[in-house]
């Protein structure tokens, strides 16, 4: 196991995944168990998880992402909804419009790091037909598609990418 910080120095958007190498159910299991622990608003968790490993809908999924061929080569896709039926039931419109947006996302986000931190490599994908993703999953009409996270064995290891300065992007008072 990695510590934290070098966890995120070491995640890379990875685009080409080994062929070779499948996901455990266990190195799955962790990781949407560290996705679960993620905060939510009001403990809520006003998300919903897919899970999609079988190559056809693989395939439908890079599809719907706009022909992006890593989701189908990739060995599991996490499709991240949020729930905002769940979220405004306690906070509203800006329950359902925000809350529940930031709930997925924080999830997804904690999934990401896990992958890491289990070995493996991901890329959050953002770019998605959303409709076509919500009749592909059948996704009740409360749920909103928010990302996508292609998960397996690295098959590349990419340069980093060039980050803005911290001045740049932090204000202190």
């Amino acid at each position: 196991m990695r510590d934290f910080f070098e966890t995120v120095r070491h995640r890379h958007s990875v685009r080409r995944y080994r062929d070779d190498a499948s996901v455990s159910r266990e190195g799955l299991h962790a990781i949407l168990e560290t996705a679960c622990a993620a905060p939510s608003a009001g403990d809520l968790q006003a998300y919903h998880i897919y899970v999609i490993s079988e190559s056809e809908r693989r395939d439908a999924l890079a599809r719907a992402s706009r022909n992006q061929d890593f989701v189908r080569e990739a060995p599991v896709c996490l499709v991240f909804c949020a729930d905002g039926r769940r979220s405004a039931e306690k906070f509203g419109e800006r329950g359902a419009q925000l809350y529940a947006i930031q709930d997925a996302t924080i999830a997804a986000t904690y999934a990401q790091l896990a992958v890491v931190a289990a070995g493996m490599a991901s890329t959050w994908v953002g770019e998605f037909d959303s409709e076509a993703l919500a009749g592909l999953l059948a996704l009740p009409a409360h749920y909103t598609p928010v990302a996508m996270l292609s998960i397996g064995y690295a098959a590349e290891l990419p340069e980093p990418t060039p980050r803005r300065r911290l001045n740049e992007l932090v204000t202190y008072d």
